[in-house]
């Protein structure tokens, strides 16, 4: 048995350091890399990385020997977060907590372009990643259709694909992003009648 509730949380933790000095540079790490490639996408500079987490280039290739690794670390970072936030939500009302974590779901993906477009589809960490993403919010989804309040005429699959496809595309601003959201959820909930 595992020690977090979705395989990525393993993936996370074995990744990263145990002593504080460590762990706080390897934070300051990420959290510089997100900024770096949802700024400059996959070609962001390691030194910039480097520079924004206010540490040297050395200490970034100690924990992250190859741009792939970088990558492969923020990337389930993210999907961790993402995973642990459905946990957060679920004792929500079924609907609330699954639009909760469904615009959760279109923030990351939205942000996340340059990560995921650098990684193999293939690779382990990409299905690992998936897996606890189908782990964390299939449940949300299939309480909300026991509920009566989301069509049960789709799986998850379906809904994940639908609002993927919507956050592919560009726009004018994040208003007009999650109008079109809006209305792509609106034809997914039922409303109960009360």
């Amino acid at each position: 048995m595992t020690a977090h509730p979705y395989p990525v949380s393993d993936f996370v933790a074995a990744r990263r350091p145990h002593r504080k000095d460590a762990a706080r540079n390897y934070d300051a790490l990420l959290s510089a890399a997100r900024e770096a490639f949802a700024e400059h996408g996959s070609a962001a500079s390691l030194e910039d990385i480097a520079r924004r987490a206010g540490v040297g280039i050395g200490t970034l290739y100690r924990n992250f020997p190859t741009r792939r690794h970088l990558f492969e670390t923020v990337y389930a970072d993210e999907v961790d977060a993402l995973c642990r936030y459905a946990l957060e939500v679920a004792d929500l009302p079924p609907w609330e907590a699954l639009t909760a974590w469904l615009h959760r779901f279109v923030g990351y993906t939205v942000t996340k372009q340059a990560v995921r477009e650098a990684l193999d589809h293939e690779a382990e960490i990409f299905l690992t990643c998936r897996e606890s993403m189908y782990l964390a919010g299939g449940p949300l989804f299939e309480r909300a259709q026991q509920a009566g309040e989301a069509r049960t005429d789709m799986s998850f699959d379906d809904l994940l694909r639908m609002l993927a496809g919507i956050t592919s595309t560009s726009f004018l601003d994040d208003t007009q992003r999650d109008r079109i959201l809006a209305v792509a959820l609106d034809g997914v909930h039922l409303r109960v009648a009360r």
